[in-house]
C-alpha cells in the first residue's frame, strides 16, 4: 500500500509524542537557535568580523551599519511579514506546517533577499562576496518556492547548505584558511538536520534536497558575481 506525503507527515508528527524530552528539547532550541531566517546573520557576521580581509578597511560604524541592513532586509522584514500574514489569516501558523502556508512567504522573503542583494551590489565599497552570498540566499528562495509545489523541502537545510556553500566559496578564494569554520558548519549541519528529523515532519528526501540547493545556489552566485 502507498501513501501519500501527507499521511508520512501525519504519521511522523504522531510520533513524536514518543521522542525522550532529554532529546526533544535541544533538538528544539537548535531548530530555533538555527532558524533559517538567521543564518544570513551568523554567515555576515563572520565575514566582517572574523575574516581577515574582506572587511578589514572599514571603520566599526560601518561594519555596524552592514549588519543592520542585513538584519533589517533579510531578517526582521521576513519574520515581520509571516507574523502579518498569520494576524489576517492568510497562513494558518508561524511555523509554516504545511506547503500552502509557505507560498506567500517564500515570494516575500525572495523579494526582501533580492532587495538585499542590490543594496550590497549598487554600493562598491563592499567586497563582492556579499552580494555573492546574498544573490545566492535569492536564489535558493527562489527555487524553494518551485520545490515546494511538489514537496514540502526542509528550509533550515537549505540556510546551512547555503551557509556551507559560501564557506567553501571562500576557501576556494584562498583568503583564509577555512578548515576550522568548514568543520563546525559541518558539525551544525549534521546536529540540526537530525533536530528536524527528530521534531518535524520532515522526510530525509526533503532535508537532503533542502541542503544541496542551498549549497548549489551558492556556487551559482559565485560563478556569476566572482
Amino acid at each position: 500500500m502507498i501513501m501519500n506525503q501527507d499521511t508520512i507527515h501525519s504519521k511522523n508528527q504522531k510520533s513524536l509524542t514518543t521522542v525522550s524530552p532529554l532529546i526533544k528539547w535541544p533538538a528544539i532550541l537548535l531548530s530555533y537557535v538555527f532558524h533559517p531566517v538567521f543564518i544570513p546573520l551568523y554567515a555576515v557576521l563572520f565575514l566582517v568580523y572574523v575574516h581577515p580581509s574582506y572587511f578589514s578597511g572599514f571603520a566599526d560604524a560601518n561594519k555596524l551599519r552592514t549588519i543592520f541592513i542585513l538584519i533589517q532586509n533579510a531578517v526582521f522584514y521576513p519574520l515581520f511579514c509571516i507574523v502579518l500574514l498569520k494576524g489576517v489569516g492568510f497562513i494558518d501558523s508561524l511555523f509554516l506546517r504545511t506547503k500552502k502556508d509557505r507560498i506567500i512567504p517564500y515570494i516575500a522573503c525572495g523579494i526582501f533577499f533580492f532587495w538585499t542583494f542590490l543594496v550590497f551590489k549598487q554600493q562598491n565599497i563592499y567586497p563582492r562576496i556579499l552580494p555573492s552570498f546574498m544573490l545566492g540566499v535569492f536564489l535558493a528562495s527562489s527555487a524553494a518556492l518551485i520545490a515546494n509545489i511538489y514537496f514540502k523541502i526542509s528550509m533550515h537545510a537549505i540556510g546551512l547548505g547555503g551557509w556551507l556553500g559560501l564557506f567553501l566559496v571562500i576557501a576556494n578564494t584562498n583568503t583564509m584558511l577555512m578548515t576550522w569554520p568548514i568543520a563546525a558548519v559541518l558539525l551544525i549541519t549534521g546536529l540540526v538536520c537530525t533536530a528536524r528529523l527528530i521534531v518535524s515532519d520532515h522526510t530525509v528526501k526533503e532535508i537532503y534536497t533542502g541542503f544541496f540547493l542551498g549549497l548549489l545556489a551558492q556556487f551559482v552566485a559565485a560563478y556569476v558575481l566572482l
